[in-house]
């Protein structure tokens, strides 16, 4: 770790960033320090550095980028692209790595989740290629490794799930569903209406399309199954050094969620999580955050998740103890039901 390029502070800051957590704050020149962080990373990846809007180009619209693609343009996600006047991947294919997990698992609901306690089942993890932000901090960030031989057409993944009874719930995450919603709700419609005992979650930055976001969440209410927000920070500054965008969509669809659909089922259908990121995600974020979903219902779960070095902030320790336990302490001000995630990094 090194001492911010710009105040000269040695509290905790990553070698990619530059800058400490006030700086990128106060907006006191550390927008250059951010902007070529993010450079670095979208360059080695040969991925757009910003959001194209190209003119004349082809309104994406799975996410809050909103993205304009000519031919054989490439989303800022890496994933979604213009072929010849046709935005793909669509609803009839993804590109994707599935695997079985047991139940009971591990995944960010399964401290409240009836369904984590199906002994003896599976949820099926579904790992969706690209990403429609850039997580310098990203903990499965070989999402951003994109080949079509991961590719999946629509039947072949139906066709998977219904022939396996012990799938109990299925979980999209990735990288992020957003790039995948047509796919991941077309695929999932079509499940639920052949089983009706499987769950479907899931695992997002929460940016996406607020059409898609809601029907998805209808079927995570008609299905037993939870939408997992992940909330990375709360001032927009430090929103976009840590992850390249706006997650400004984020919060607004999840108080679209919380208004529409938390009444509607007595086991909550939404959760939020933030990984405590050492030096940047402090009690200062957590407590803006938690009094936001406080002010919509104090009764919905939120975890706070320990951080482990990776991707490019493998220099940054594990969350030291006091900064979790601050941070916790802090959203209990606000929220009923608080959970510490990934304990086992600290041995608790």
């Amino acid at each position: 770790m090194m001492k911010c390029r710009i105040c000269k502070g040695d509290s905790y800051v990553s070698e990619i960033l530059q800058v400490c957590v006030d700086c990128i704050r106060n907006k006191s020149e550390s927008s250059y320090y951010v902007e070529n962080a993010h450079y670095k990373i979208r360059e080695k990846f040969n991925l757009p550095i910003n959001p194209p809007k190209s003119q004349g180009g082809i309104p994406c619209g799975l996410c809050s980028n909103e993205c304009q693609l000519i031919n054989k343009e490439v989303g800022y996600c890496g994933v979604r692209q213009n072929l010849n006047g046709r935005l793909i991947p669509n609803g009839e294919y993804g590109i994707l790595y599935k695997y079985l997990d047991p139940l009971p698992t591990n995944c960010c609901a399964s401290w409240f989740c009836s369904g984590s306690r199906e002994i003896g089942k599976f949820n099926l993890a579904v790992f969706f290629y690209g990403c429609n932000f850039n997580c310098i901090f990203c903990q499965n960030s070989s999402h951003k490794n994109i080949s079509y031989r991961f590719r999946i057409n629509s039947n072949e993944f139906i066709d998977y799930v219904l022939k396996n009874e012990r799938i109990s719930c299925i979980c999209y995450f990735g990288g992020s569903p957003e790039p995948h919603l047509p796919f991941a709700i077309n695929v999932s419609e079509k499940i639920i209406r052949e089983r009706s005992d499987i769950r479907i979650c899931w695992e997002w930055n929460g940016c996406g399309n607020e059409n898609l976001v809601r029907r998805a969440v209808e079927i995570s209410l008609l299905s037993g199954g939870n939408v997992k927000f992940d909330l990375k920070a709360f001032t927009p500054e430090l929103s976009i050094a840590l992850s390249g965008v706006s997650n400004e969509r984020a919060y607004e669809n999840f108080e679209m969620i919380v208004n529409e659909f938390y009444h509607k089922r007595e086991e909550p259908v939404i959760t939020a999580t933030t990984l405590l990121v050492p030096g940047y995600v402090d009690s200062i974020e957590i407590e803006k955050i938690a009094k936001f979903i406080s002010d919509l219902n104090s009764e919905i779960p939120y975890s706070l998740l320990v951080f482990h070095p990776s991707f490019y902030m493998s220099d940054l320790p594990i969350t030291p103890r006091r900064q979790v336990e601050e941070c916790y302490n802090t959203a209990k001000k606000y929220l009923k039901n608080v959970n510490i995630g990934n304990k086992h990094l600290l041995n608790l």
